[in-house]
């Protein structure tokens, strides 16, 4: 839940702000809206469950059943969020703190085998199967996505969403890495 709720924090209050996309699932729903004309809300939810069905079948119930709880999380911080305005707003700041914040919320739903929803689904996947930090494969198929998309409908904030991507799946990679188990421990004290 608290994974769900940082990224929240990153997008609701550093990146929507300036129009950022936050992933490749906001890529494939611009390209459905655009081909298809359904609605941004709709074709998000058709992404969405989806690839949560994907995940059923390779990470099985238990993933399903947290990643709902922490996509609903990231929504509801997200409407939080949103709702606060920060004055003299910097788009370089807001873009490195709402990486920062979006890849801690995503890597620490990754950490514990739970997706952050859209294309973390199948970078999970991947990191599973082939024993490797999930950071790589997000950052490849979400600037795949990114490419395609801004091919497709719209080159102008694409730069940023790469940028952002970038830090966030470094961000990603350093919390899969770090090991919390002392830092929550009470058995923090070696005896002599």
């Amino acid at each position: 839940m608290a994974g769900g709720a940082i990224q929240g924090l990153g997008m609701g209050l550093f990146l929507f702000p300036h129009s950022i996309p936050s992933g490749g699932a906001g890529g494939i729903t611009v390209l459905l809206n655009h081909w298809f004309n359904i609605g941004m809300g709709q074709a998000l939810w058709i992404v969405n469950f989806t690839l949560l069905f994907v995940g059923i079948h390779y990470l099985g119930k238990r993933f399903a059943i947290w990643t709902v709880i922490a996509i609903t999380m990231t929504s509801l911080s997200v409407v939080f969020f949103e709702q606060f305005s920060i004055p003299n707003r910097n788009l370089l700041y807001d873009l490195i703190f709402g990486s920062v914040f979006l890849g801690t919320g995503i890597g620490l739903l990754l950490r514990q085998g739970v997706s952050n929803g859209g294309i973390g689904v199948v970078a999970l996947i991947i990191s599973t199967r082939r024993k490797i930090l999930p950071g790589r494969p997000l950052f490849l198929i979400n600037i795949i996505i990114f490419m395609f998309t801004a091919v497709i409908v719209d080159w102008k904030l694409i730069f940023l969403a790469l940028i952002s991507q970038w830090i966030s799946t470094v961000v990603v990679d350093l919390v899969c890495q770090v090991s919390f188990q002392q830092s929550y421990s009470l058995n923090w004290r070696k005896k002599p």
